[in-house]
């Protein structure tokens, strides 16, 4: 299937590493002009590399910090300054911190919120503007399976991200004259430094190893294992691209089954 990516213009925030960096490459095989973000310039000019000589289609990139207004700004006016406009968003963030309700005082409640709800209200009020001009746009807002199913020990994901999805929701209605469509991408057990990290801390509780919570984790999903940042990232290009034309105002897990609730 041509997905119609070929010379659109995409922004994917926090795409140094994880799913971030998965989208970006998936919609540089696709021949997007991509825009990738990140606080680490290092990192950003080695995926730079990996990406160039796996797709043959070299991204740019702008070195943000996505909690500052000012970067996500800069992000979004380099992209126009670049490729003449912004037809895709990718909104993506790190995790914070786990933990439960009586772990954390209000800086981690806004810090939270600044990461993963803040900067994606931020980054589309950039971006609406040139997608109303273009007549046409395409948002994703990548959370976790917690929108579906609250996750133990995880009070600050699960708040803000369901946050993501009243946004998502209210926008597409709000969007959908202009033909901006929006949806969130929620992924499950996909195997990246933060699924380690979470995976860590409940080997390091239960007193066993990283495997095996991994082997224990994998029996609960339908599919018998995590997930892979590249299947991700090819759910993202989809829904990204001229072969979604009437998908919007959606929550879609890539979970591989692990979600039970509807």
């Amino acid at each position: 299937m041509d997905l119609g990516l070929k010379n659109k213009t995409a922004i994917v925030m926090a795409s140094s590493a994880g799913l971030g960096k998965a989208v970006a490459t998936e919609l540089a095989r696709e021949g997007a002009n991509v825009m990738m973000s990140s606080r680490r310039e290092d990192e950003l000019k080695k995926v730079q590399a990996e990406i160039s000589e796996e797709t043959g289609n070299e991204p740019a990139f702008t070195v943000a910090d996505i909690t500052n207004y000012d970067d996500i700004k800069n992000v979004v006016n380099n992209t126009v300054e670049k490729f003449g406009g912004v037809d895709i968003l990718v909104n993506n963030a790190g995790g914070p911190p786990a933990g439960t309700f009586d772990k954390f005082d209000d800086d981690a409640w806004v810090n939270a919120m600044n990461l993963n709800l803040l900067s994606y209200i931020r980054s589309i009020r950039e971006v609406v503007p040139h997608m109303k001009t273009a007549g046409q746009g395409w948002i994703l807002n990548c959370t976790s399976s917690g929108i579906k199913q609250a996750l133990p020990n995880l009070i600050l994901s699960n708040t803000f991200r369901m946050g993501v999805v009243g946004l998502s929701k209210t926008l597409c209605d709000e969007l959908g004259p202009d033909n901006i469509r929006i949806n969130v991408l929620a992924p499950g057990r996909i195997w990246t430094d933060r699924i380690a990290y979470l995976d860590g801390i409940r080997a390091e509780k239960s007193g066993t190893t990283l495997d095996e919570i991994k082997e224990s984790t994998s029996k609960t999903i339908s599919l018998r294992r995590y997930g892979d940042p590249a299947e991700f990232g090819r759910t993202a290009a989809f829904l990204c691209s001229e072969a979604n034309t009437y998908t919007s105002g959606q929550s879609i897990l890539v979970d591989g089954g692990l979600t039970t609730a509807y």
